[in-house]
């Protein structure tokens, strides 16, 4: 068996009782993306795809914010599988800088294959899939899908961010709605383009909907 296929083993046990927007399935459609932009990138496709499989590995969200736990996850499992240092400290790297966190959060490190996992995870995001992991999200922490009197906040620090409780909706505009202007790479933004004009067409619906105009 190899690197890759142990990996994908130990993400989906680790995964199995994860929350329904960042589940295995999750990882998976992420890691097609990154293999779909990586092919017409010059980059390490070891390091993207270890990467892609590991960046939720233990995200913050379900563990009191705490931001070490990923990495120390990551680490834990490469080491154990006698990948190299330099690697790993790679596959790091991409964990602890892919994440949106507000959108005021400057990355401490760059190389292609985090741009490639960055945007192939920005890309899950959005569209089709993008709405439906939002409203789960929302759902799974029982926020209000839309209330006109709580407007988004468009300035958000790191923390603001992270301890939100604002309606589902909001978050498009605090986050999804945002992230097409963000991406990394050729293909990113290619395929973004669409999924973006996807969500701008459920939200017109949504609020007509919302006002009983159609």
């Amino acid at each position: 068996m190899s690197l890759i296929d142990r990996t994908i083993v130990f993400v989906k046990e680790k995964l199995q009782n994860a929350e329904g927007g960042h589940d295995w399935f999750h990882i998976e459609r992420v890691y097609k993306n990154s293999l779909l932009i990586a092919k017409e990138e010059d980059c390490d496709l070891t390091v993207v795809q270890l990467g892609a499989l590991l960046h939720d590995i233990a995200d913050s969200k379900f563990h009191e914010g705490d931001e070490t736990v990923g990495p120390k996850t990551a680490r834990t499992f490469l080491e154990s599988q006698n990948v190299s240092e330099e690697i790993t400290i790679h596959v790091i790297n991409i964990i602890e800088n892919i994440s949106f966190k507000g959108g005021n959060f400057e990355k401490k490190f760059n190389s292609i294959e985090l741009e490639i996992v960055q945007d192939a995870d920005r890309l899950d995001a959005i569209g089709a899939i993008g709405i439906a992991r939002c409203f789960n999200y929302g759902g799974f922490k029982n926020r209000a899908l839309y209330n006109p009197d709580i407007l988004p906040n468009l300035n958000m620090s790191k923390e603001e961010y992270k301890n939100s409780k604002s309606p589902t909706l909001n978050h498009f505009y605090e986050k999804l709605l945002l992230l097409k202007d963000k991406m990394n790479t050729p293909t990113g933004k290619k395929i973004a383009e669409a999924r973006h004009q996807y969500m701008e067409d459920f939200l017109s619906q949504f609020f007509a909907e919302w006002e009983g105009e159609r």
